[in-house]
């Protein structure tokens, strides 16, 4: 199969599978496409939202939908790594044997991420970055596609651990969930009030997802898209020549290569998913709220002029 059918084969699965996925999710249209293509850029993806919101509900139809094996792991301050990776015991036979962890999975709902410290956050760097653990010296690989998906609360911080900005950095998408608006509330009461019970049906299998993973990194890229992601990533650094007044002003860190990669990445996703051979450079800027979100720390100045990471975003375009 020549890669342009295969564009025009996932383009429609694409179509089925947000179908499906609507059979459950109501509204959340933008966050439903953000954790797509993360998924198929073979990225992970933070979700950011106060409860309620349906983020854990999303990830299970998400898992569902694509025919993947779930996880969920409910992170609390008394989490230990051993509880995420998993543990060697001494069998029957007093010889050790390894007990897999929940992290052994194609999916992983890591919910409320920052309620644990930071030993037990750092215990998925290496399988995010590597779809590897290891564990008393023995290297055990996951099985493939593997997506962190992870969920925090923005409001209540009191007894939260902050994820590090090198972990931040591990994930391609933070995705904003707002408030439904009053007809999708409504639509969700009326459906989550019932006894009727919805069967979503999967579409895809794990080898399917990870030929199309293939087939995004293997979409062509023009020159001078490459060369606006990387100009907008460099203009998000404050004190560089490629700075902007604003950016000088109201930021302290600005974002690293990953971004670049990520924005290319998510762009060709993005391309791909509505029937494109090629993006260009409004791919990107579709995609850029989502990857450089998380990417850019804001100073104590634009915290107290109450101006939004996503202003500052939107002037690099």
């Amino acid at each position: 199969m020549s890669d342009v059918t295969a564009v025009k084969q996932l383009v429609s699965k694409y179509n089925a599978l947000t179908q499906e996925i609507k059979k459950v999710i109501v509204g959340q249209d933008d966050v439903v496409e953000q954790v797509l293509l993360s998924i198929f850029s073979g990225g992970h993806a933070l979700l950011i939202g106060v409860p309620g919101l349906a983020k854990t509900l999303l990830v299970n139809t998400v898992a569902q939908a694509l025919g993947l094996q779930f996880k969920r792991i409910q992170f609390t301050p008394d989490l230990m790594p051993s509880d995420i990776l998993g543990s060697e015991i001494l069998d029957n036979n007093r010889e050790f044997k390894f007990i897999k962890g929940p992290i052994f999975a194609n999916i992983i709902l890591a919910d409320e991420i920052n309620r644990t410290p930071p030993k037990t956050q750092a215990a998925l760097l290496e399988a995010m970055q590597e779809r590897a653990v290891t564990v008393a010296g023995h290297h055990y690989k996951l099985d493939l596609p593997y997506f962190v998906l992870a969920t925090q609360n923005p409001i209540e911080q009191e007894g939260t651990y902050p994820l590090p900005e090198a972990q931040l950095d591990r994930f391609m998408f933070a995705i904003n969930l707002e408030y439904p608006s009053f007809a999708e509330e409504v639509e969700v009461v009326k459906t989550t009030t019932t006894d009727n019970f919805v069967t979503v049906n999967p579409l895809f299998s794990a080898q399917e997802i990870i030929d199309y993973q293939h087939l995004i990194r293997r979409v062509p890229v023009a020159d001078n898209v490459v060369e606006y992601a990387v100009t907008m990533v460099g203009k998000s650094r404050p004190n560089t020549q490629a700075a902007n007044e604003t950016v000088n002003n109201y930021v302290d860190w600005g974002a690293g290569p990953r971004a670049s990669q990520n924005l290319i990445l998510a762009a060709k996703a993005h391309a791909a998913l509505h029937g494109k051979f090629s993006p260009d450079i409004e791919d990107v800027q579709k995609v850029a709220l989502g990857v450089l979100r998380h990417r850019l720390i804001k100073n104590y100045k634009a915290e107290a002029e109450g101006l939004s990471i996503e202003t500052i975003i939107k002037g690099l375009f």
